[in-house]
């Protein structure tokens, strides 16, 4: 078992004192970005259907009241209420809102043979669970002027064979980030960021974390020179939820080292 990921700090706290909800918050992106709030110097409610990961993240953390977890369930609005209700309880206020939480699986199989079951959980999971959680927010982060933070995927834009549920959602939280910026402006921006090829393997829960097997090749197929960390979509969060982008909205933003810029011939 590797090591925790340390919590980075900033040289200046753009986040100080505010208070962000993060989904699917205790592993993987989302915990990359539950830490960069923290070390931006803000407050963070996590929401994840795992409760020992999010445990694990307050023990690991150990920044006392400024974090709390709760068990989330996206796709249910009796869950995703309670949530809500539960980090307002906790902190008082509302400042930002990042809809991480889906299936992280694209591949699905050939479409003529996708189960209707599996297409509706991708939705109800990957693209309700924003709308829910953004629906049940919203009073709180206008009456704060707060942002939210949607996180989709390059695979919005492009696609491998086998990936339409997967692809199908994504591409809506496209769709939902410049309808909800419109409708919800100018009290709440509303921005997307699209992260690349991400390892999270030692962003796991402490009895899964292992580290990275990738291969040089791996890393160098990448004009960056590597793949991604969720370091570095937490980096791009703390900027949308800040008054850094104050004039920022409706946007999405590709984080994905240069891979979709790249001409690549097999």
């Amino acid at each position: 078992m590797s090591k925790a990921p340390a919590i980075a700090t900033y040289n200046a706290q753009p986040l100080r004192d505010r208070v962000v909800l993060v989904t699917g918050g205790a592993q993987g992106i989302g915990r990359g970005i539950a830490q960069a709030v923290l070390g931006a110097g803000g407050n963070v409610m996590i929401g994840d259907l795992d409760p020992d990961a999010g445990h694990a993240c307050l023990q690991e953390w150990k920044v006392g009241e400024r974090a709390a977890f709760r068990q989330l369930d996206v796709s249910r609005e009796a869950s995703v209420h309670r949530w809500v209700k539960a980090a307002i309880d906790h902190f008082g206020s509302l400042h930002g809102l990042v809809n991480n939480a889906g299936i992280a699986e694209p591949h699905q199989g050939p479409l003529h043979e996708l189960p209707l079951e599996t297409w509706n959980r991708y939705l109800a999971t990957n693209l309700t669970g924003a709308f829910l959680c953004s629906k049940h927010a919203l009073p709180s982060l206008s009456a704060a002027g707060g942002a939210i933070v949607h996180i989709a995927s390059t695979r919005a834009l492009q696609s491998e064979a086998d990936t339409e549920a997967y692809a199908a959602t994504k591409g809506g939280l496209l769709a939902l980030t410049h309808a909800m910026a419109v409708s919800s402006g100018p009290k709440v921006r509303v921005n997307a960021i699209l992260p690349g090829w991400i390892v999270t393997d030692e962003w796991k829960k402490p009895q899964e974390r292992h580290h990275s097997k990738l291969s040089r090749k791996d890393h160098a197929q990448h004009p960056a020179g590597r793949a991604g960390t969720p370091n570095d979509i937490g980096a791009l969060a703390v900027y949308l939820l800040s008054d850094a982008s104050a004039f920022v909205t409706g946007q999405h933003f590709v984080i994905d080292g240069g891979m979709t810029v790249k001409m690549q011939y097999v």
